[in-house]
């Protein structure tokens, strides 16, 4: 950063909600906030628990972390005090950044903190951080986990150079505390590109934003997608998008009614796919063209990684065959994190699984099923939520919706479905829109229509939490 900075100070680097940043001005404030944090403490291999939102003072923050040799541990803002403090025992940070107190008796640097104007914005010695990041999990298997990753934090400029070199504009819209946004953001930046932030999510400011700004980089999960296209058509055509050359999206499997409408909207040569593991054991990438050829793929092995599907029995699934991934990095077991609060899942020769569920076709393309954690047993049989969802989900009304299994003395599991609409929605014709589209043993059996949202920022379900709250309610 510092080399960009003397390049082109005042090209514009960071623009987020609360103000913008040029080179030069980003690499100077994080030169005097790293001094700052010094002085409370933060040196050489610490790790700062990171609670901002997208904004200006996140990226200073980090990049003041880094130029200390110090070890970023980003986390949601909006995490309630008791999970703020299940992080930070996991963490063990010497600074906490963005918030007033904690309980914890770890320093903490408010929201909204001014370094003094007394130290200096001089350049600090080069300290290579011993970890690049340490991102908590999503929380979606219960307690948080650690995940710390290997690699230290030095600019890959080979990895970068093939998605952010030479471009204008990368729009970050997803939290950059979750691995996807974070390495899109920061792998733009290191390449020279502006990044363009928003606090939260919102289809229409991000059609703007492209426009405004004249992006050509696009990261969307699955349901960010899904709130564009529900736009209105006039709304979403009011916006010229034509600069957009590369959409990626990732984070959960992607329905293939939508990959279908976005290629028609943007292009296929515009729009990719990508699935991995915030580990880092394996990726997949597909391109639009691909995927036309592979409808509903994430793509084949990128990186040197290796993947494998494993059935029940430890045993290679065939071709076709719904099993657990397994992945081998491409430096080998154990080569690119370390958990922190968890144990690796593992077969004896070192390949290792997170949960997800999918299949390899033939030709060596995977196809994403859901988490193992996430699979319903209903009557004997397998039953894969995200199948349903992407069902529902296609329904004109709906805006997302969650599939969980309630106990049931028949049945084992039966199959409940939370809507999220805004509008009321006809149940029966809901109920005839998934039976025309999937087997009866598939159908909810129960339907539930909310207003308030089923999925954070970054896309992602709480499922455990969900299905913990309607079993209460049934179980005082």
């Amino acid at each position: 950063m510092e080399a960009l900075a003397i390049a082109a100070p005042d090209a514009p680097a960071i623009i987020c909600d609360d103000g913008a940043l040029t080179r030069g001005d980003f690499d100077k404030s994080a030169n005097r906030l790293a001094r700052a944090y010094a002085a409370r403490g933060l040196g050489f291999g610490d790790r700062a628990t990171i609670t901002l939102p997208n904004c200006v003072d996140f990226f200073v923050a980090c990049l003041a972390v880094w130029r200390l040799g110090a070890v970023p541990n980003p986390v949601s803002n909006r995490l309630a005090a008791p999970e703020r403090r299940a992080i930070v025992a996991r963490a063990q940070p010497k600074l906490i950044i963005g918030a007033d107190s904690d309980d914890s008796g770890v320093s903490c640097i408010p929201v909204g903190f001014e370094p003094s104007d007394d130290l200096s914005d001089a350049p600090l010695p080069d300290q290579i951080p011993p970890n690049e990041r340490a991102m908590a999990s999503g929380g979606s298997t219960g307690l948080p986990k650690l995940i710390v990753a290997s690699n230290p934090a030095v600019y890959d400029e080979n990895f970068a150079s093939a998605i952010f070199k030479a471009k204008r504009a990368v729009l970050v819209p997803g939290p950059l505390y979750h691995a996807a946004p974070w390495s899109s953001a920061w792998q733009a930046l290191f390449a020279g590109c502006m990044v363009v932030s928003m606090e939260r999510f919102d289809a229409r400011r991000t059609l703007e934003l492209v426009e405004k700004h004249s992006v050509d980089r696009l990261g969307l999960v699955p349901t960010m997608m899904h709130r564009i296209w529900r736009l209105p058509a006039e709304e979403r055509q009011a916006f010229d998008v034509s600069s957009l050359e590369f959409v990626m999206t990732g984070g959960a499997p992607c329905p293939a009614w939508l990959m279908r409408n976005w290629i028609d909207w943007l292009g296929a040569d515009v729009m990719h796919e990508a699935f991995g593991p915030s580990e880092r054991i394996g990726g997949t990438f597909i391109t639009g063209r691909e995927w036309l050829e592979h409808p509903g793929s994430v793509g084949t092995p990128v990186g040197g990684a290796k993947i494998k599907i494993l059935d029940d029995d430890g045993h290679e699934a065939p071709a076709g065959t719904m099993g657990e991934i397994y992945m081998m990095p491409a430096g080998g077991p154990g080569s690119t994190y370390q958990y922190v609060g968890a144990q690796a899942q593992t077969t004896d020769d070192g390949w290792e699984s997170v949960g997800d569920m999918g299949y390899l076709d033939a030709d060596g393309y995977l196809y994403l099923g859901d988490r193992r954690s996430d699979m319903i047993l209903s009557a004997g049989r397998n039953i894969y939520p995200a199948e349903i969802e992407a069902v529902l989900d296609a329904f004109v009304g709906v805006a997302s919706s969650a599939i969980i299994g309630l106990p049931d003395d028949d049945l084992g599991q039966a199959i409940h479905a939370i809507i999220e609409c805004a509008n009321d929605l006809e149940p029966a014709a809901l109920r005839d829109h998934v039976a025309s589209n999937l087997v009866h043993y598939k159908i909810p059996s129960t339907f539930e229509f909310v207003r308030e949202r089923l999925r954070d920022d970054a896309g992602k379900l709480r499922r455990a939490a969900l299905r913990k709250a309607r079993t209460e309610t049934d179980n005082p």
